[in-house]
């Protein structure tokens, strides 16, 4: 199995690294390049009318994409794992992992993005912001599109699917998808050769059970490190998932949809 996750918009690159941390190089570093040479060409005002961001964002990521170079080092880039810092990633907490649950990760885990279409754990990647959803124009060898999800294409599906291929025979060739709905639209379901089992997580809040996005994405965090420390080879084994309250909710799932519920204390 896979499992796919969002990037973060927060990054943290001063926290000091576990000690002795591999690392592996991304995958698509030639189309990223092609995605920072388009966004150089835009002004900080530019950056920040495309992003819908701050004034103060927008020169930080026109710095970003001016410093960006095709070569990585450990003074440019750091392991994706360990760079993302938003909500998904405080919940899977990668910093009390062990080496063996990283390990594994990296060969299970999947972080969609804007910039690099597909990054392992432990791929170096240089800080950027450039969500998939990001109407960026772009032209390039022929091509050309209007936004990142035709700039893609079928390429995220098709790693994916040479990713399931290597993988063991025990393992079930099936994508678990702990994405938001923005990234995972990058995943051509045409191209794709496995079935794909999504997790959903609800809160109860007025009597009703609703996605709180805040806590749908510690959740989906959550979900990823339990997934981890587990070892899940087989999608019916998520099912088993019970953290910070969370229980599967079989009345309300399906086969590719499955549901985890928890009522909280309403102040």
């Amino acid at each position: 199995m896979l499992f796919l996750l969002s990037p973060a918009k927060s990054l943290d690159y001063e926290r000091a690294l576990p000690p002795d941390l591999a690392h592996t190089l991304p995958t698509f570093t030639a189309q990223a390049s092609v995605l920072v040479e388009q966004l150089r060409q835009l002004s900080a005002q530019e950056v920040g009318d495309l992003m819908n961001i701050s004034p103060a964002l927008a020169a930080l990521n026109a710095r970003r994409f001016a410093d960006w170079r095709p070569e990585y080092s450990a003074a440019n880039a750091r392991q994706a794992l360990f760079a993302f810092n938003g909500d998904v990633y405080e919940g899977l907490d990668a910093y009390t992992l062990g080496a063996p649950d990283v390990a594994w990760a990296q060969e299970h885990l999947v972080i969609l993005s804007g910039l690099y279409g597909v990054l392992r754990p432990l791929d170096w990647m240089q800080p950027y912001r450039l969500e998939m959803g990001t109407r960026l124009a772009w032209a390039h060898a022929g091509s050309q599109g209007q936004n990142l999800y035709s700039f893609w294409g079928s390429r995220i599906a098709q790693y994916l699917n040479e990713r399931l291929q290597g993988q063991t025979g025990q393992e079930a060739p099936v994508v678990v998808n702990l994405a938001s709905q923005e990234y995972f639209k990058s995943v051509d379901r045409k191209t794709l050769r496995a079935p794909v089992v999504e997790c959903v997580f609800e809160d109860l809040k007025g009597g009703k059970y609703k996605i709180i996005s805040f806590y749908a994405k510690r959740a989906r965090g959550l979900m990823a490190r339990w997934a981890i420390e587990q070892r899940l080879t087989r999608p019916e084994q998520l099912q088993d998932f019970a953290v910070e309250g969370y229980a599967y909710a079989p009345e309300a799932s399906s086969e590719q949809r499955l549901v985890f519920r928890r009522a909280l204390a309403e102040g």
